[in-house]
């Protein structure tokens, strides 16, 4: 890996981090904005156990916002670690893990400069509703996987770049159904599941399972179904 690619710090979107800050007080509202997030935790959190050990293990969840996967995986035992630039959230995140009296520990830090401080530190590295949000996010999978130990795990989950993911994810969930606060996503920063086998396999890992969260509007729940469509989740382990 290119060293500019560990000491980048510019891949950050000023305007994403606000948005998120702003949103910081109603992260564990189930009935508010960040509620999708919280109907889809369960379902992340499986898919993340059914792929990789966690209990006693090194974990990391990067751009972990109000902490929502990132307790969940403490609650499987694994040593976690969340990062985000969005202090304000960082901050309720905290409270929160303290409130539950989980042991978490969260950093206002970059990942490329935490992959500088603590190369290949981690068992398994989680990225999950954060690719989409950042300028590049393949230097992003370049971080995460600098930071997993030899024989980690990485997992990523965002929205397809496709026009159901126009109509689904952005018209549907955020302007009809109004499931999310309107602009949470562009659609030109939508990412394409080969998109992330590119990236993930020029840091030497190949794709070990992926499933997208399917929505039924009329029981209001999702279900996971073994196949990248609108809202997907990936498994990348070394080749």
């Amino acid at each position: 890996m290119k060293s500019k690619t560990l000491h980048e710090s510019s891949n950050i979107d000023p305007d994403e981090i606000s948005k998120f800050d702003h949103l910081a007080e109603i992260w564990w509202d189930p009935d508010g904005a960040m509620g999708m997030l919280h109907v889809i935790n369960p379902l992340r959190t499986n898919f993340i156990k059914k792929n990789a050990s966690l209990k006693g293990k090194k974990v990391l969840d990067v751009g972990c916002g109000g902490g929502i996967l990132t307790e969940s995986l403490a609650r499987e035992g694994a040593q976690i670690t969340g990062i985000d630039l969005a202090e304000t959230s960082l901050k309720i995140a905290s409270q929160h893990a303290g409130q539950a009296g989980l042991s978490i520990e969260y950093l206002a830090k970059n990942v490329a400069d935490l992959a500088r401080e603590r190369p290949h530190a981690y068992d398994v590295v989680a990225c999950c509703e954060a690719l989409e949000h950042v300028p590049d996010p393949g230097k992003i999978i370049d971080c995460c996987a600098a930071l997993l130990k030899p024989g980690g795990t990485l997992f990523f989950s965002t929205i397809n770049r496709n026009l159901k993911s126009f109509l689904f994810a952005i018209i549907g969930a955020e302007y009809v159904l109004r499931m999310l606060p309107r602009g949470t996503h562009h659609y030109g920063k939508l990412i394409k599941p080969r998109e992330i086998d590119q990236w993930a396999g020029a840091n030497g890992f190949s794709l070990a399972d992926v499933s997208s969260f399917m929505y039924n509007p009329f029981t209001k729940t999702f279900k996971l179904k073994p196949r990248a469509d609108v809202n997907y989740i990936t498994c990348y382990k070394p080749r």
